[in-house]
This record gives C-alpha cells, sequence and structure tokens, in this order.
C-alpha cells in the first residue's frame, strides 16, 4: 500500500477576460476560498501587445484588503488615490494596502506602449486581519535587487513577502504568511516550508509532481495542513509558494471589496456609486459600480 498523498486539492484556473487581455483566476475557487491570508490570485498573461497596445485599467476601489502585483515580463504603471505613481518591472514587488478604502489604476505606460510588449505576472489579494481591515491606506514598492534570493541544488527562489527557510521578506506584512518565487531545474525537489498550516504550491510552468501524481501549468496544488510536502520538477518549470496561518475568520468578497462584514460591503458599494472614495490624481475615467 503506498504512502498517502500530501496532497489536498487541485484547483485549476479560470480563463477570464478583462477587456483585451487575458488572466488565469485561480482563488477564489469554489473548492477553496484561502490559502493562509491569500484570497485571490489572477495570473495576468502570458500576453503579447503590439505597439500602441496595453492594458487600461481605470480606476477602482478596494477595501480592507491588500493587493500584491509581481510580474515575470513587462512592466505595469500603477498610479493611486495617495498620488502614488509607480512602473513595476519583474521581480519587484508592489503592495497597496486598502485599509479603510483606496482608488488605483493599472495601465501601459507610454514609452512601452509605443515600442509593444509581452506582460506576464500575477496579482494577489491578502486578507488583513480584522484588526487592520480599516487601517490607513498605504503603497509600498520593493525593487527587484531588496528581496532574498535563495540557490540550491538547481533551484533558485526569490522571497516575495513574509518568511520561509532561514529568510525575511523586506515587503510588509499582516499576518504569518510566505510568498516565493521558485525556478526549478529539471529532477530538483524542494520540500515545503512546515511550519505554516495553510500551504500552496502554484504551477506556472513546466510539469511539477507531489505526492506521484504530475501537474501541469495553470493548477493550484493545496497541502494538506500536517505532514512533510514537497514537490519535484520533470522538466524545468517556475512555481509559486504560498500559504500562511488561517485568516481570523470568514471573509466576504463582492467585485473589488473584501472585508470580514457583509454590511461593510455595503457601505463601499454605496460610497463608490455616490463618489465618496478618493480620486487618482491625473485620471478622469473609472470603472462604475457592477450592477451585479
Amino acid at each position: 500500500m503506498g504512502a498517502e498523498t500530501p496532497v489536498d486539492l487541485v484547483i485549476e484556473g479560470r480563463a477570464r477576460d478583462l477587456g483585451g487581455f487575458g488572466v488565469r483566476r485561480v482563488l477564489p475557487s469554489a473548492k477553496r476560498r484561502l490559502v493562509g491570508p491569500f484570497i485571490f490570485l489572477d495570473q495576468i498573461g502570458p500576453a503579447e501587445f503590439s505597439p500602441g497596445e496595453g492594458i487600461d485599467v481605470r480606476p477602482h476601489p478596494h477595501i480592507n484588503l491588500a493587493t500584491v502585483t509581481y510580474l515575470f515580463d513587462g512592466e505595469i504603471f500603477h498610479r493611486d488615490s495617495l498620488g502614488s505613481a509607480q512602473a513595476i518591472r519583474p521581480g519587484a514587488v508592489n503592495l497597496m494596502v486598502a485599509g479603510r478604502g483606496i482608488v488605483h489604476s493599472e495601465r501601459t505606460g507610454g514609452d512601452v506602449r509605443a515600442a509593444g510588449h509581452r506582460l506576464f505576472g500575477i496579482q494577489s489579494w491578502i486578507a488583513l486581519p480584522q484588526a487592520d481591515e480599516e487601517a490607513e491606506p498605504a503603497f509600498y514598492h520593493h525593487p527587484a535587487d531588496s528581496l532574498p534570493v535563495m540557490e540550491r541544488d538547481g533551484i533558485k527562489m526569490r522571497l516575495i513577502m513574509g518568511t520561509a527557510y532561514g529568510e525575511t521578506s523586506p515587503v510588509q506584512t499582516y499576518s504569518p504568511m510566505f510568498y516565493l518565487e521558485v525556478d526549478m531545474a529539471a529532477g530538483s525537489e524542494l520540500a515545503l516550508p512546515d511550519e505554516y498550516a495553510e500551504r500552496a504550491a502554484y504551477i506556472v510552468s513546466g510539469n511539477v509532481a507531489c505526492g506521484g501524481t504530475a501537474y501541469p501549468p495553470g493548477r493550484m496544488v493545496v497541502f494538506k495542513p500536517d505532514g512533510p510536502a514537497s514537490i519535484k520538477s520533470e522538466k524545468a518549470a517556475k512555481v509559486l509558494l504560498l500559504g500562511g496561518a488561517p485568516i481570523d475568520g470568514e471573509r466576504h468578497i463582492w467585485w473589488n471589496f473584501v472585508s470580514s462584514r457583509k454590511e461593510r460591503i455595503e457601505q463601499a458599494k454605496r460610497d463608490w456609486k455616490e463618489g465618496r472614495f478618493p480620486e487618482v490624481p491625473g485620471e478622469t475615467e473609472f470603472i462604475p459600480l457592477p450592477e451585479k
């Protein structure tokens, strides 16, 4: 009789069109809403843009969460209602803390748009602990060379957020968590951090085996909370490892709003519809509140 698998469940990302470019939505799913504090994860692209084309995500609001943008290829220009204006490039981190409310846009900058480009990356949302849900909004940018990089036996890891493998990222966190980009040579194997109750591996490229089963790109493998777990690459692969402590209580999600309180989301809907959120300097467009 074979050993019991460490895999709890597997989530297949669902394709979504965000108006000119595609994403693969992994979290939340019908099978699992959160892994640690991660309540939302989209794979952006890979998408190829011809000269003159790009993304234009108009100003929209968030509450009670933090957004984390991380790119493998390309560039996105971020603007928000605090006055932040920051291009993000591969290996860097944009962390936007919505707290009691923030508005931002995400666009392709003029020079990049004129030249044509490729865009490939991940945007995730972190559910804030209840004590921090109404924190002051904030924005942090961390360049690629500020993040810890670890190398071992055909594996290169960049620690995006949190603590893992004896290293801690400088990016602000609000609860115990880890988030890593892992590049694996063919045949390499890596044990996941065992100090966290909730852990997952998202396969960006290549095939990765867990518990004797191989998984293709676009799958998130969620591991059981007790016992060891490891991943092994059958060929060169890129994987995101993520997770952390369970968040403190249920979270509700509607459009761009996340909160522990349903009534807070209803208030945010009214505030956006009635123009009570702050504006993004230099922006005149906005995304209307969805009707459904």
